[in-house]
């Protein structure tokens, strides 16, 4: 590769735009839905105003897309590829104006080769993909209105600020659309314009009211939805936030841990150095100052409530403030790229990175697809598996969940379950109803019996699928059918297991039952959001 200059920067992103957004498409067409993915199917097919756990944007351009593309997983995952195409070239473009061009390029090239960027946000069918779009969209256009730009202040007239503020009140709303973080965006500017002096005239000005109003408005199918579903998804994501009951300093290891991993140690290093130094910088640049505050507010929000409240293993949480931050890392390997001391070393590491995301991308992808390294790769890095259901269920290669359960449609056919009207499906986990609905590709109704199936109780009425037969599928809980399954049938018959298969290897048992004549239990089962709805309740709450 040439010197990356000013002159040639915007050429070589769109062409490094370009090679990924590709080899994007050949994995999102190649590799099977995760189970969040899957999870959220349904909810592509049957569009609403809003959904249980996230906002209906990227519902919805999924929804258009498998129109257009097919019930495929390449139809699913297209709008986030594209998207983050989008994002890439944003991120330049911001770079640039906040720095300059060789530093967007680089900014660009380190968020295509970190761990959680290149793949999960790029390429799965999830809504960080329109969330990190909007939002850079929107900074673009912050960044504009506000004058922050390494060519110094301009001063703009009455009818171009205006217009830039209802562009950004448009954008936000998308954001809003995509995801709730957006929340995060608005106080981060919010409070760069009170604490820099030279900004708080903006506080003044109807031009950043005139954009909220129009925020809120696109917020409306949310708030609308949510009105007439007790609020249930401000109920649900405000709940993760509370306490789990004392402090747990390890569950904070976790997180901080868990996104050093996802970005990986040689970015995430470097990446809070620039969070550290933008806050030294933020009284004398204004571009720092405006990276600080719309980065740190997500890092540090979602990482101090793990302290007390167990978030599990969502570590891409805080992505959009990593996302600002690599603006200043960009700017830094330009530099030091610049300084004959430090070039060696930082063409070395970036070398070394890229070398190390390819052939990772590789293995992994390959692995996911064909299960090659469960017969050649060294065994303490995936389980030996035996072939009982129970240790099939305590599967720890974390790839399979990366593999569609194809082997479920034929089974469906051969038993002629899938083209009866009187027969539909059920399984006991919402992550597993994801799995079991996109290999029958929503033709079946498919309920969860489980006091948590979230999104799927909105999707899939019960009350119409009294009196039939079920097909319901279980991964390795015969408590949970025995407890929240069968009191819903006159009877449950176990039948042979569903074998699914990775490079002519059984990979994983799922049981299967045919449970006869659904109806409201005897025993009233108050825990369960199905029977609320068989009694004529809402699924959750009063």
């Amino acid at each position: 590769m040439k010197k990356i200059t000013q002159g040639n920067a915007a050429s070589y992103t769109v062409f490094l735009i370009i090679t990924t957004f590709v080899i994007r498409l050949f994995i999102a067409a190649y590799t099977g839905l995760g189970i969040g993915e899957a999870y959220y199917f349904r909810g592509a097919l049957h569009l609403d105003l809003s959904y249980f756990d996230q906002p209906p944007l990227f519902f919805w351009l999924s929804g258009l897309s498998l129109k257009v593309l097919g019930l495929t997983n390449l139809g699913i995952r297209f709008p986030a590829v594209l998207l983050f195409a989008g994002t890439s070239w944003l991120l330049f473009l911001v770079t640039k104006k906040l720095f300059n061009a060789a530093a967007g390029f680089w900014a660009v090239l380190v968020m295509n080769l970190s761990a959680v960027f290149t793949i999960p946000i790029a390429v799965w069918f999830q809504p960080d993909a329109p969330l990190m779009f909007f939002w850079l969209l929107s900074t673009y256009f912050f960044v504009e209105v506000l004058s922050i730009s390494n060519q110094g202040r301009t001063k703009l007239q009455s009818g171009k600020a205006y217009s830039l503020w209802i562009i950004i009140g448009i954008c936000m709303g998308l954001a809003i659309l995509s995801k709730y973080h957006t929340i995060f965006l608005f106080l981060g500017v919010l409070i760069f314009v009170s604490v820099n002096k030279n900004q708080r005239h903006w506080l003044r000005h109807p031009g950043p009211y005139i954009a909220m109003i129009i925020a809120l408005a696109f917020a409306w199918p949310i708030l609308w939805w949510n009105a007439h579903n007790n609020w249930v998804s401000f109920v649900f994501q405000g709940s993760r936030a509370g306490s789990s009951g004392g402090l747990h300093p390890i569950w904070l290891l976790r997180s901080i841990g868990g996104q050093c991993l996802w970005l990986l140690p040689w970015f995430w290093f470097p990446l809070i150095g620039q969070l550290i130094k933008s806050f030294k910088l933020r009284i004398q640049s204004q571009s720092y100052s405006f990276l600080f505050w719309t980065s740190v507010l997500p890092l540090v929000f979602f990482t101090i409530v793990t302290l007390w409240s167990d978030l599990q293993y969502h570590f891409h949480w805080q992505a959009p403030g990593y996302m600002m931050l690599f603006m200043p890392l960009g700017h830094a390997i330009d530099q030091h790229l610049s300084d004959p001391t430090r070039a060696r070393g930082t063409r070395r590491w970036l070398i070394f990175s890229a070398c190390f995301t390819v052939i990772t991308l590789t293995v992994l992808n390959l692995h996911e697809v064909t299960g090659f390294w469960q017969w050649y790769g060294p065994k303490y890095f995936v389980s030996l598996n035996d072939k009982t259901p129970e240790a099939k269920a305590r599967e720890i290669d974390p790839t399979i969940q990366g593999v569609d359960d194809d082997a479920i449609l034929p089974r469906f056919e051969k038993e002629g379950w899938l083209n009866n009207p009187k027969i539909f499906a059920g399984t006991t986990r919402w992550w597993l109803n994801g799995k079991i609905d996109w290999v029958l590709k929503g033709k079946k109704d498919i309920v969860c019996f489980n006091d948590d199936p979230r999104n799927i109780a909105f999707l899939i009425n019960p009350n119409k699928l009294v009196g039939e037969d079920a097909i319901v599928i279980d991964q390795g809980n015969p408590v949970s059918v025995k407890n929240d399954v069968i009191p819903f049938f006159d009877s449950v018959k176990q039948l042979p297991d569903v074998i699914i298969t990775r490079g002519g290897r059984d990979e994983l048992h799922l049981q299967v039952y045919y449970c006869t004549r659904f109806h409201v239990p005897a025993k009233p089962r108050e825990d369960l959001p199905i029977y609320h709805q068989l009694t004529g309740r809402p699924p959750f709450g009063k």
